[in-house]
């Protein structure tokens, strides 16, 4: 829902390429839209969290835009529209770009203690969401306990203009960007999705004091150790004719750890770790395996020769002129070409740490992906892994071959998941 007030200032923005791509692959289940969420330790009180969105967007104004169609490429600018929080009664990742329709490009909700930002991936990456989502959380606790946490901050103190800086363009904008390295098709779940553009969201929770001993062991990371699990979780899906395809986890990659960026817009990139299961191999060897392809390809080096080439798209002449409507069907065709080579993608969001007399008022973080397939999200938090994982697909063995291999190993593992319409 939203409402209209006199905010916009009449800017227009560019879109960065990543987002180009997001907007031509929009559909009614992978709506390109993610959600973060924020369990507080007692109930949301709705007014205080409105006039808390309220006031995060003149921290955020980069949020308060409409997409509008170019002939050339999509822009965005400023609205007039503002955000109206409601209780949660649509679905997870809902869908936030439709063409020509005023509305923006999120929406705050809250259910009991929590509270969700579900946002288009046009505007944000996760760690421009997040902060965003912080930026909320803590006006509202402020204002739910005046005089409490007024020295504290969750920003990263940035200007509007680095807030709103392209950093592909900053970085990446050159004509001589290398192509990283061609990938093979992977293996890819066969069966029935579910019906109506559903997606099922399982959410996962263990404490990270059992499951994190278990990398160090293997030293290993904790995102190397569970891609090997999910690894094998899909392997145990695979027709026996299929076992010659890798099974290849995608991981999204945050740039602003590469690169001096501070953009709440989206900078990230994607590492692809694959094995092919010809022959047998044990948890801890493909644990690994998996660490050091995924390290060997993190360097800066490494990253730079990774990142896609629609940056060059803009460089040609005879691209800039080809009207959107054909540089649309073009970008969907090599991006369902470039989704064949993946089977799911394991995006860490790391660990949480906001201040500590903050985090005495917070119990927990999660977050969801929309998608066609697979995804999986994890955040730690204190004690608390949490891992929120969308699935296209009326078969749940993958989530179940992944939870009972963390059971059988003596994890204190508790699933819940939402009901969907078989």
């Amino acid at each position: 829902m939203c409402q209209t007030r006199s905010m916009g200032s009449g800017n227009w923005y560019k879109v960065d390429n990543v987002s180009k791509v997001f907007l031509a692959t929009v559909g009614k289940r992978d709506t390109r839209s993610f959600r973060l969420s924020c369990t507080l330790k007692e109930e949301v009180d709705p007014e205080l969290l409105q006039q808390a969105v309220e006031s995060a967007i003149e921290d955020r104004p980069q949020v308060q835009v409409r997409i509008r169609r170019g002939i050339f490429w999509h822009y965005m600018e400023d609205t007039d529209l503002m955000p109206v929080v409601k209780q949660e009664d649509d679905r997870i990742c809902p869908l936030l770009y439709v063409p020509s329709k005023t509305m923006l490009h999120y929406q705050v909700t809250y259910f009991g203690n929590r509270i969700n930002l579900d946002i288009s991936h046009v505007l944000a990456d996760g760690t421009g969401a997040m902060e965003f989502l912080n930026i909320i959380v803590l006006d509202y606790l402020r204002r739910k306990y005046p005089g409490e946490f007024t020295d504290i901050t969750v920003h990263s103190g940035a200007s509007q203009g680095d807030l709103s800086q392209d950093s592909y363009r900053q970085f990446f904008g050159s004509k001589n960007l290398s192509r990283g390295p061609s990938r093979k098709k992977a293996f890819r779940l066969i069966g029935i999705k579910l019906p109506y553009h559903q997606l099922q969201f399982f959410e996962i929770h263990l404490p990270t004091s059992q499951i994190l001993p278990r990398a160090k062991e293997l030293k290993v990371s904790l995102t190397s150790y569970l891609g090997a699990l999910w690894m094998l979780a899909i392997r145990d899906e695979m027709p026996h004719r299929k076992n010659q395809l890798p099974v290849t986890i995608s991981l999204p990659v945050n740039l602003r750890n590469y690169y001096p960026s501070k953009t709440a817009r989206n900078f990230f990139n994607s590492v692809n770790v694959s094995h092919v299961f010809d022959s047998e191999i044990s948890l801890e060897e493909l644990a690994a395996e998996f660490d050091a392809s995924f390290k060997s390809q993190l360097t800066e080096e490494n990253v730079k020769k990774q990142m896609d080439s629609f940056e060059t798209m803009e460089y040609v002449a005879p691209v800039r002129v080809v009207p959107l409507f054909i540089k649309q069907w073009v970008v969907r065709h090599f991006t369902k070409k470039s989704n064949k080579k993946v089977s799911m993608t394991f995006s860490n969001m790391g660990v949480q740490k906001p201040p500590k007399s903050l985090g005495e008022k917070i119990g927990n973080y999660s977050g969801f992906c929309s998608t066609n397939t697979i995804f999986s999200t994890m955040f730690g938090y204190g004690d608390n892994l949490t891992l929120g994982v969308s699935s296209a697909y009326m078969n749940t063995g993958v989530v179940k071959n992944f939870v009972r291999f963390l059971s059988s190993s003596g994890v204190d593992i508790t699933v819940s998941a939402t009901e969907v319409i078989r």
